[in-house]
């Protein structure tokens, strides 16, 4: 048996002191603190700054002419009991939001199974896929399809060279106005593709050579091995969407010039919000408008969450 024995401390080693080491830590975060300070300031000054005072002005009238007068929950249970534009408003919003977002799911899925195969030419037909999400949302874009949904426009031009002769306005009808901006929204399909083609890459061709041989056609194995393996991406992107589609504005105020016509068919959620504030300048019913907006916006995502523990397959569970 070897006995051994503790060396004493080197004397020549210096210890750091616990004072020494807080006064370095303190240093350090100091240092991260700087470096922050740019988002730090944006984010009090442009992000929290102006919800919290949107959260006071809903509780208040306020016409941007005259100071707020604090009024509780007339706002809301006005906005509730007593404004039937703003149902009005919920409903083409939320009718918007059921049409075209299942199709744009459906459309964009569609193509990036057929460029999953490996056609050629694919990165080409991606590019040109994904370029309407890039321009579509443009007011340059919302003029164009409003031009081309005019009664003379591109759409009955093509129609009448066919031998179907009509010059209904697409844009001006409350039966078809809403489904024009649909329409538009779709077309913007091209990011919800890309992401469905990087999905659909990662899902292992082992699967559906073992599914082959054992005898799954092609819808077997799209329904059996695809869907649930995309189920988190197709997730992802109706939750995108849906968020997207509660904030659409530029397209519906452009093609009816601000005013949610005809008929109020195209007025947004959004744009009632607008022509409250800024038009109307009653900022604190606007701002309880905004809230209401935030709190369909968070019931949404919270009940689509809650869907996905039951529909969305993720790779570790068991």
């Amino acid at each position: 048996m070897v006995l051994t024995t503790a060396r004493p401390p080197d004397a020549s080693i210096p210890r750091t002191r616990p004072a020494a080491r807080r006064r370095t830590a303190w240093r350090e975060n100091i240092s991260g603190y700087v470096f922050l300070s740019p988002w730090l300031l944006g984010f009090v000054t442009i992000v929290a700054g102006p919800i919290l005072v949107s959260l006071y002005l809903s509780f208040t009238r306020y016409s941007v002419l005259r100071s707020p007068k604090w009024t509780g929950l007339d706002n809301y249970r006005r906005m509730l009991t007593q404004d039937p534009t703003f149902w009005s408003a919920l409903e083409v919003t939320l009718t918007y939001l059921v049409l075209s977002v299942p199709v744009v799911q459906v459309f964009a899925l569609f193509l990036a199974s057929m460029l999953n195969r490996g056609v050629r030419g694919s990165t080409v037909y991606r590019a040109i896929f994904y370029l309407p999400s890039l321009i579509g949302g443009s007011v340059a874009i919302a003029i164009l399809w409003r031009y081309l949904f005019e009664g003379d426009g591109l759409l009955n031009n093509a129609l009448g060279a066919i031998g179907i002769s009509t010059q209904q306005s697409w844009i001006g009808s409350p039966d078809t106005a809403l489904g024009t901006l649909i329409v538009l929204n779709v077309w913007q399909f091209g990011a919800s593709m890309i992401i469905y083609l990087a999905g659909l890459r990662q899902v292992p061709a082992e699967l559906y050579e073992s599914a082959a041989i054992d005898g799954a056609g092609a819808f077997r194995r799209f329904r059996s091995i695809t869907l649930p393996l995309l189920s988190p991406v197709i997730f992802f992107n109706v939750l995108m969407n849906v968020v997207t589609a509660f904030q659409a504005f530029n397209t519906a105020y452009i093609v009816s010039n601000g005013t949610g016509g005809p008929a109020d068919s195209t007025l947004f959620y959004t744009l009632y919000l607008y022509q409250r504030g800024f038009v109307d300048f009653d900022m604190g019913y606007a701002s309880a408008l905004g809230w209401g907006l935030l709190v369909l916006v968070a019931a949404s995502a919270a009940g689509l969450f809650a869907l996905s523990r039951r529909l969305v397959f993720y790779g570790d569970q068991r």
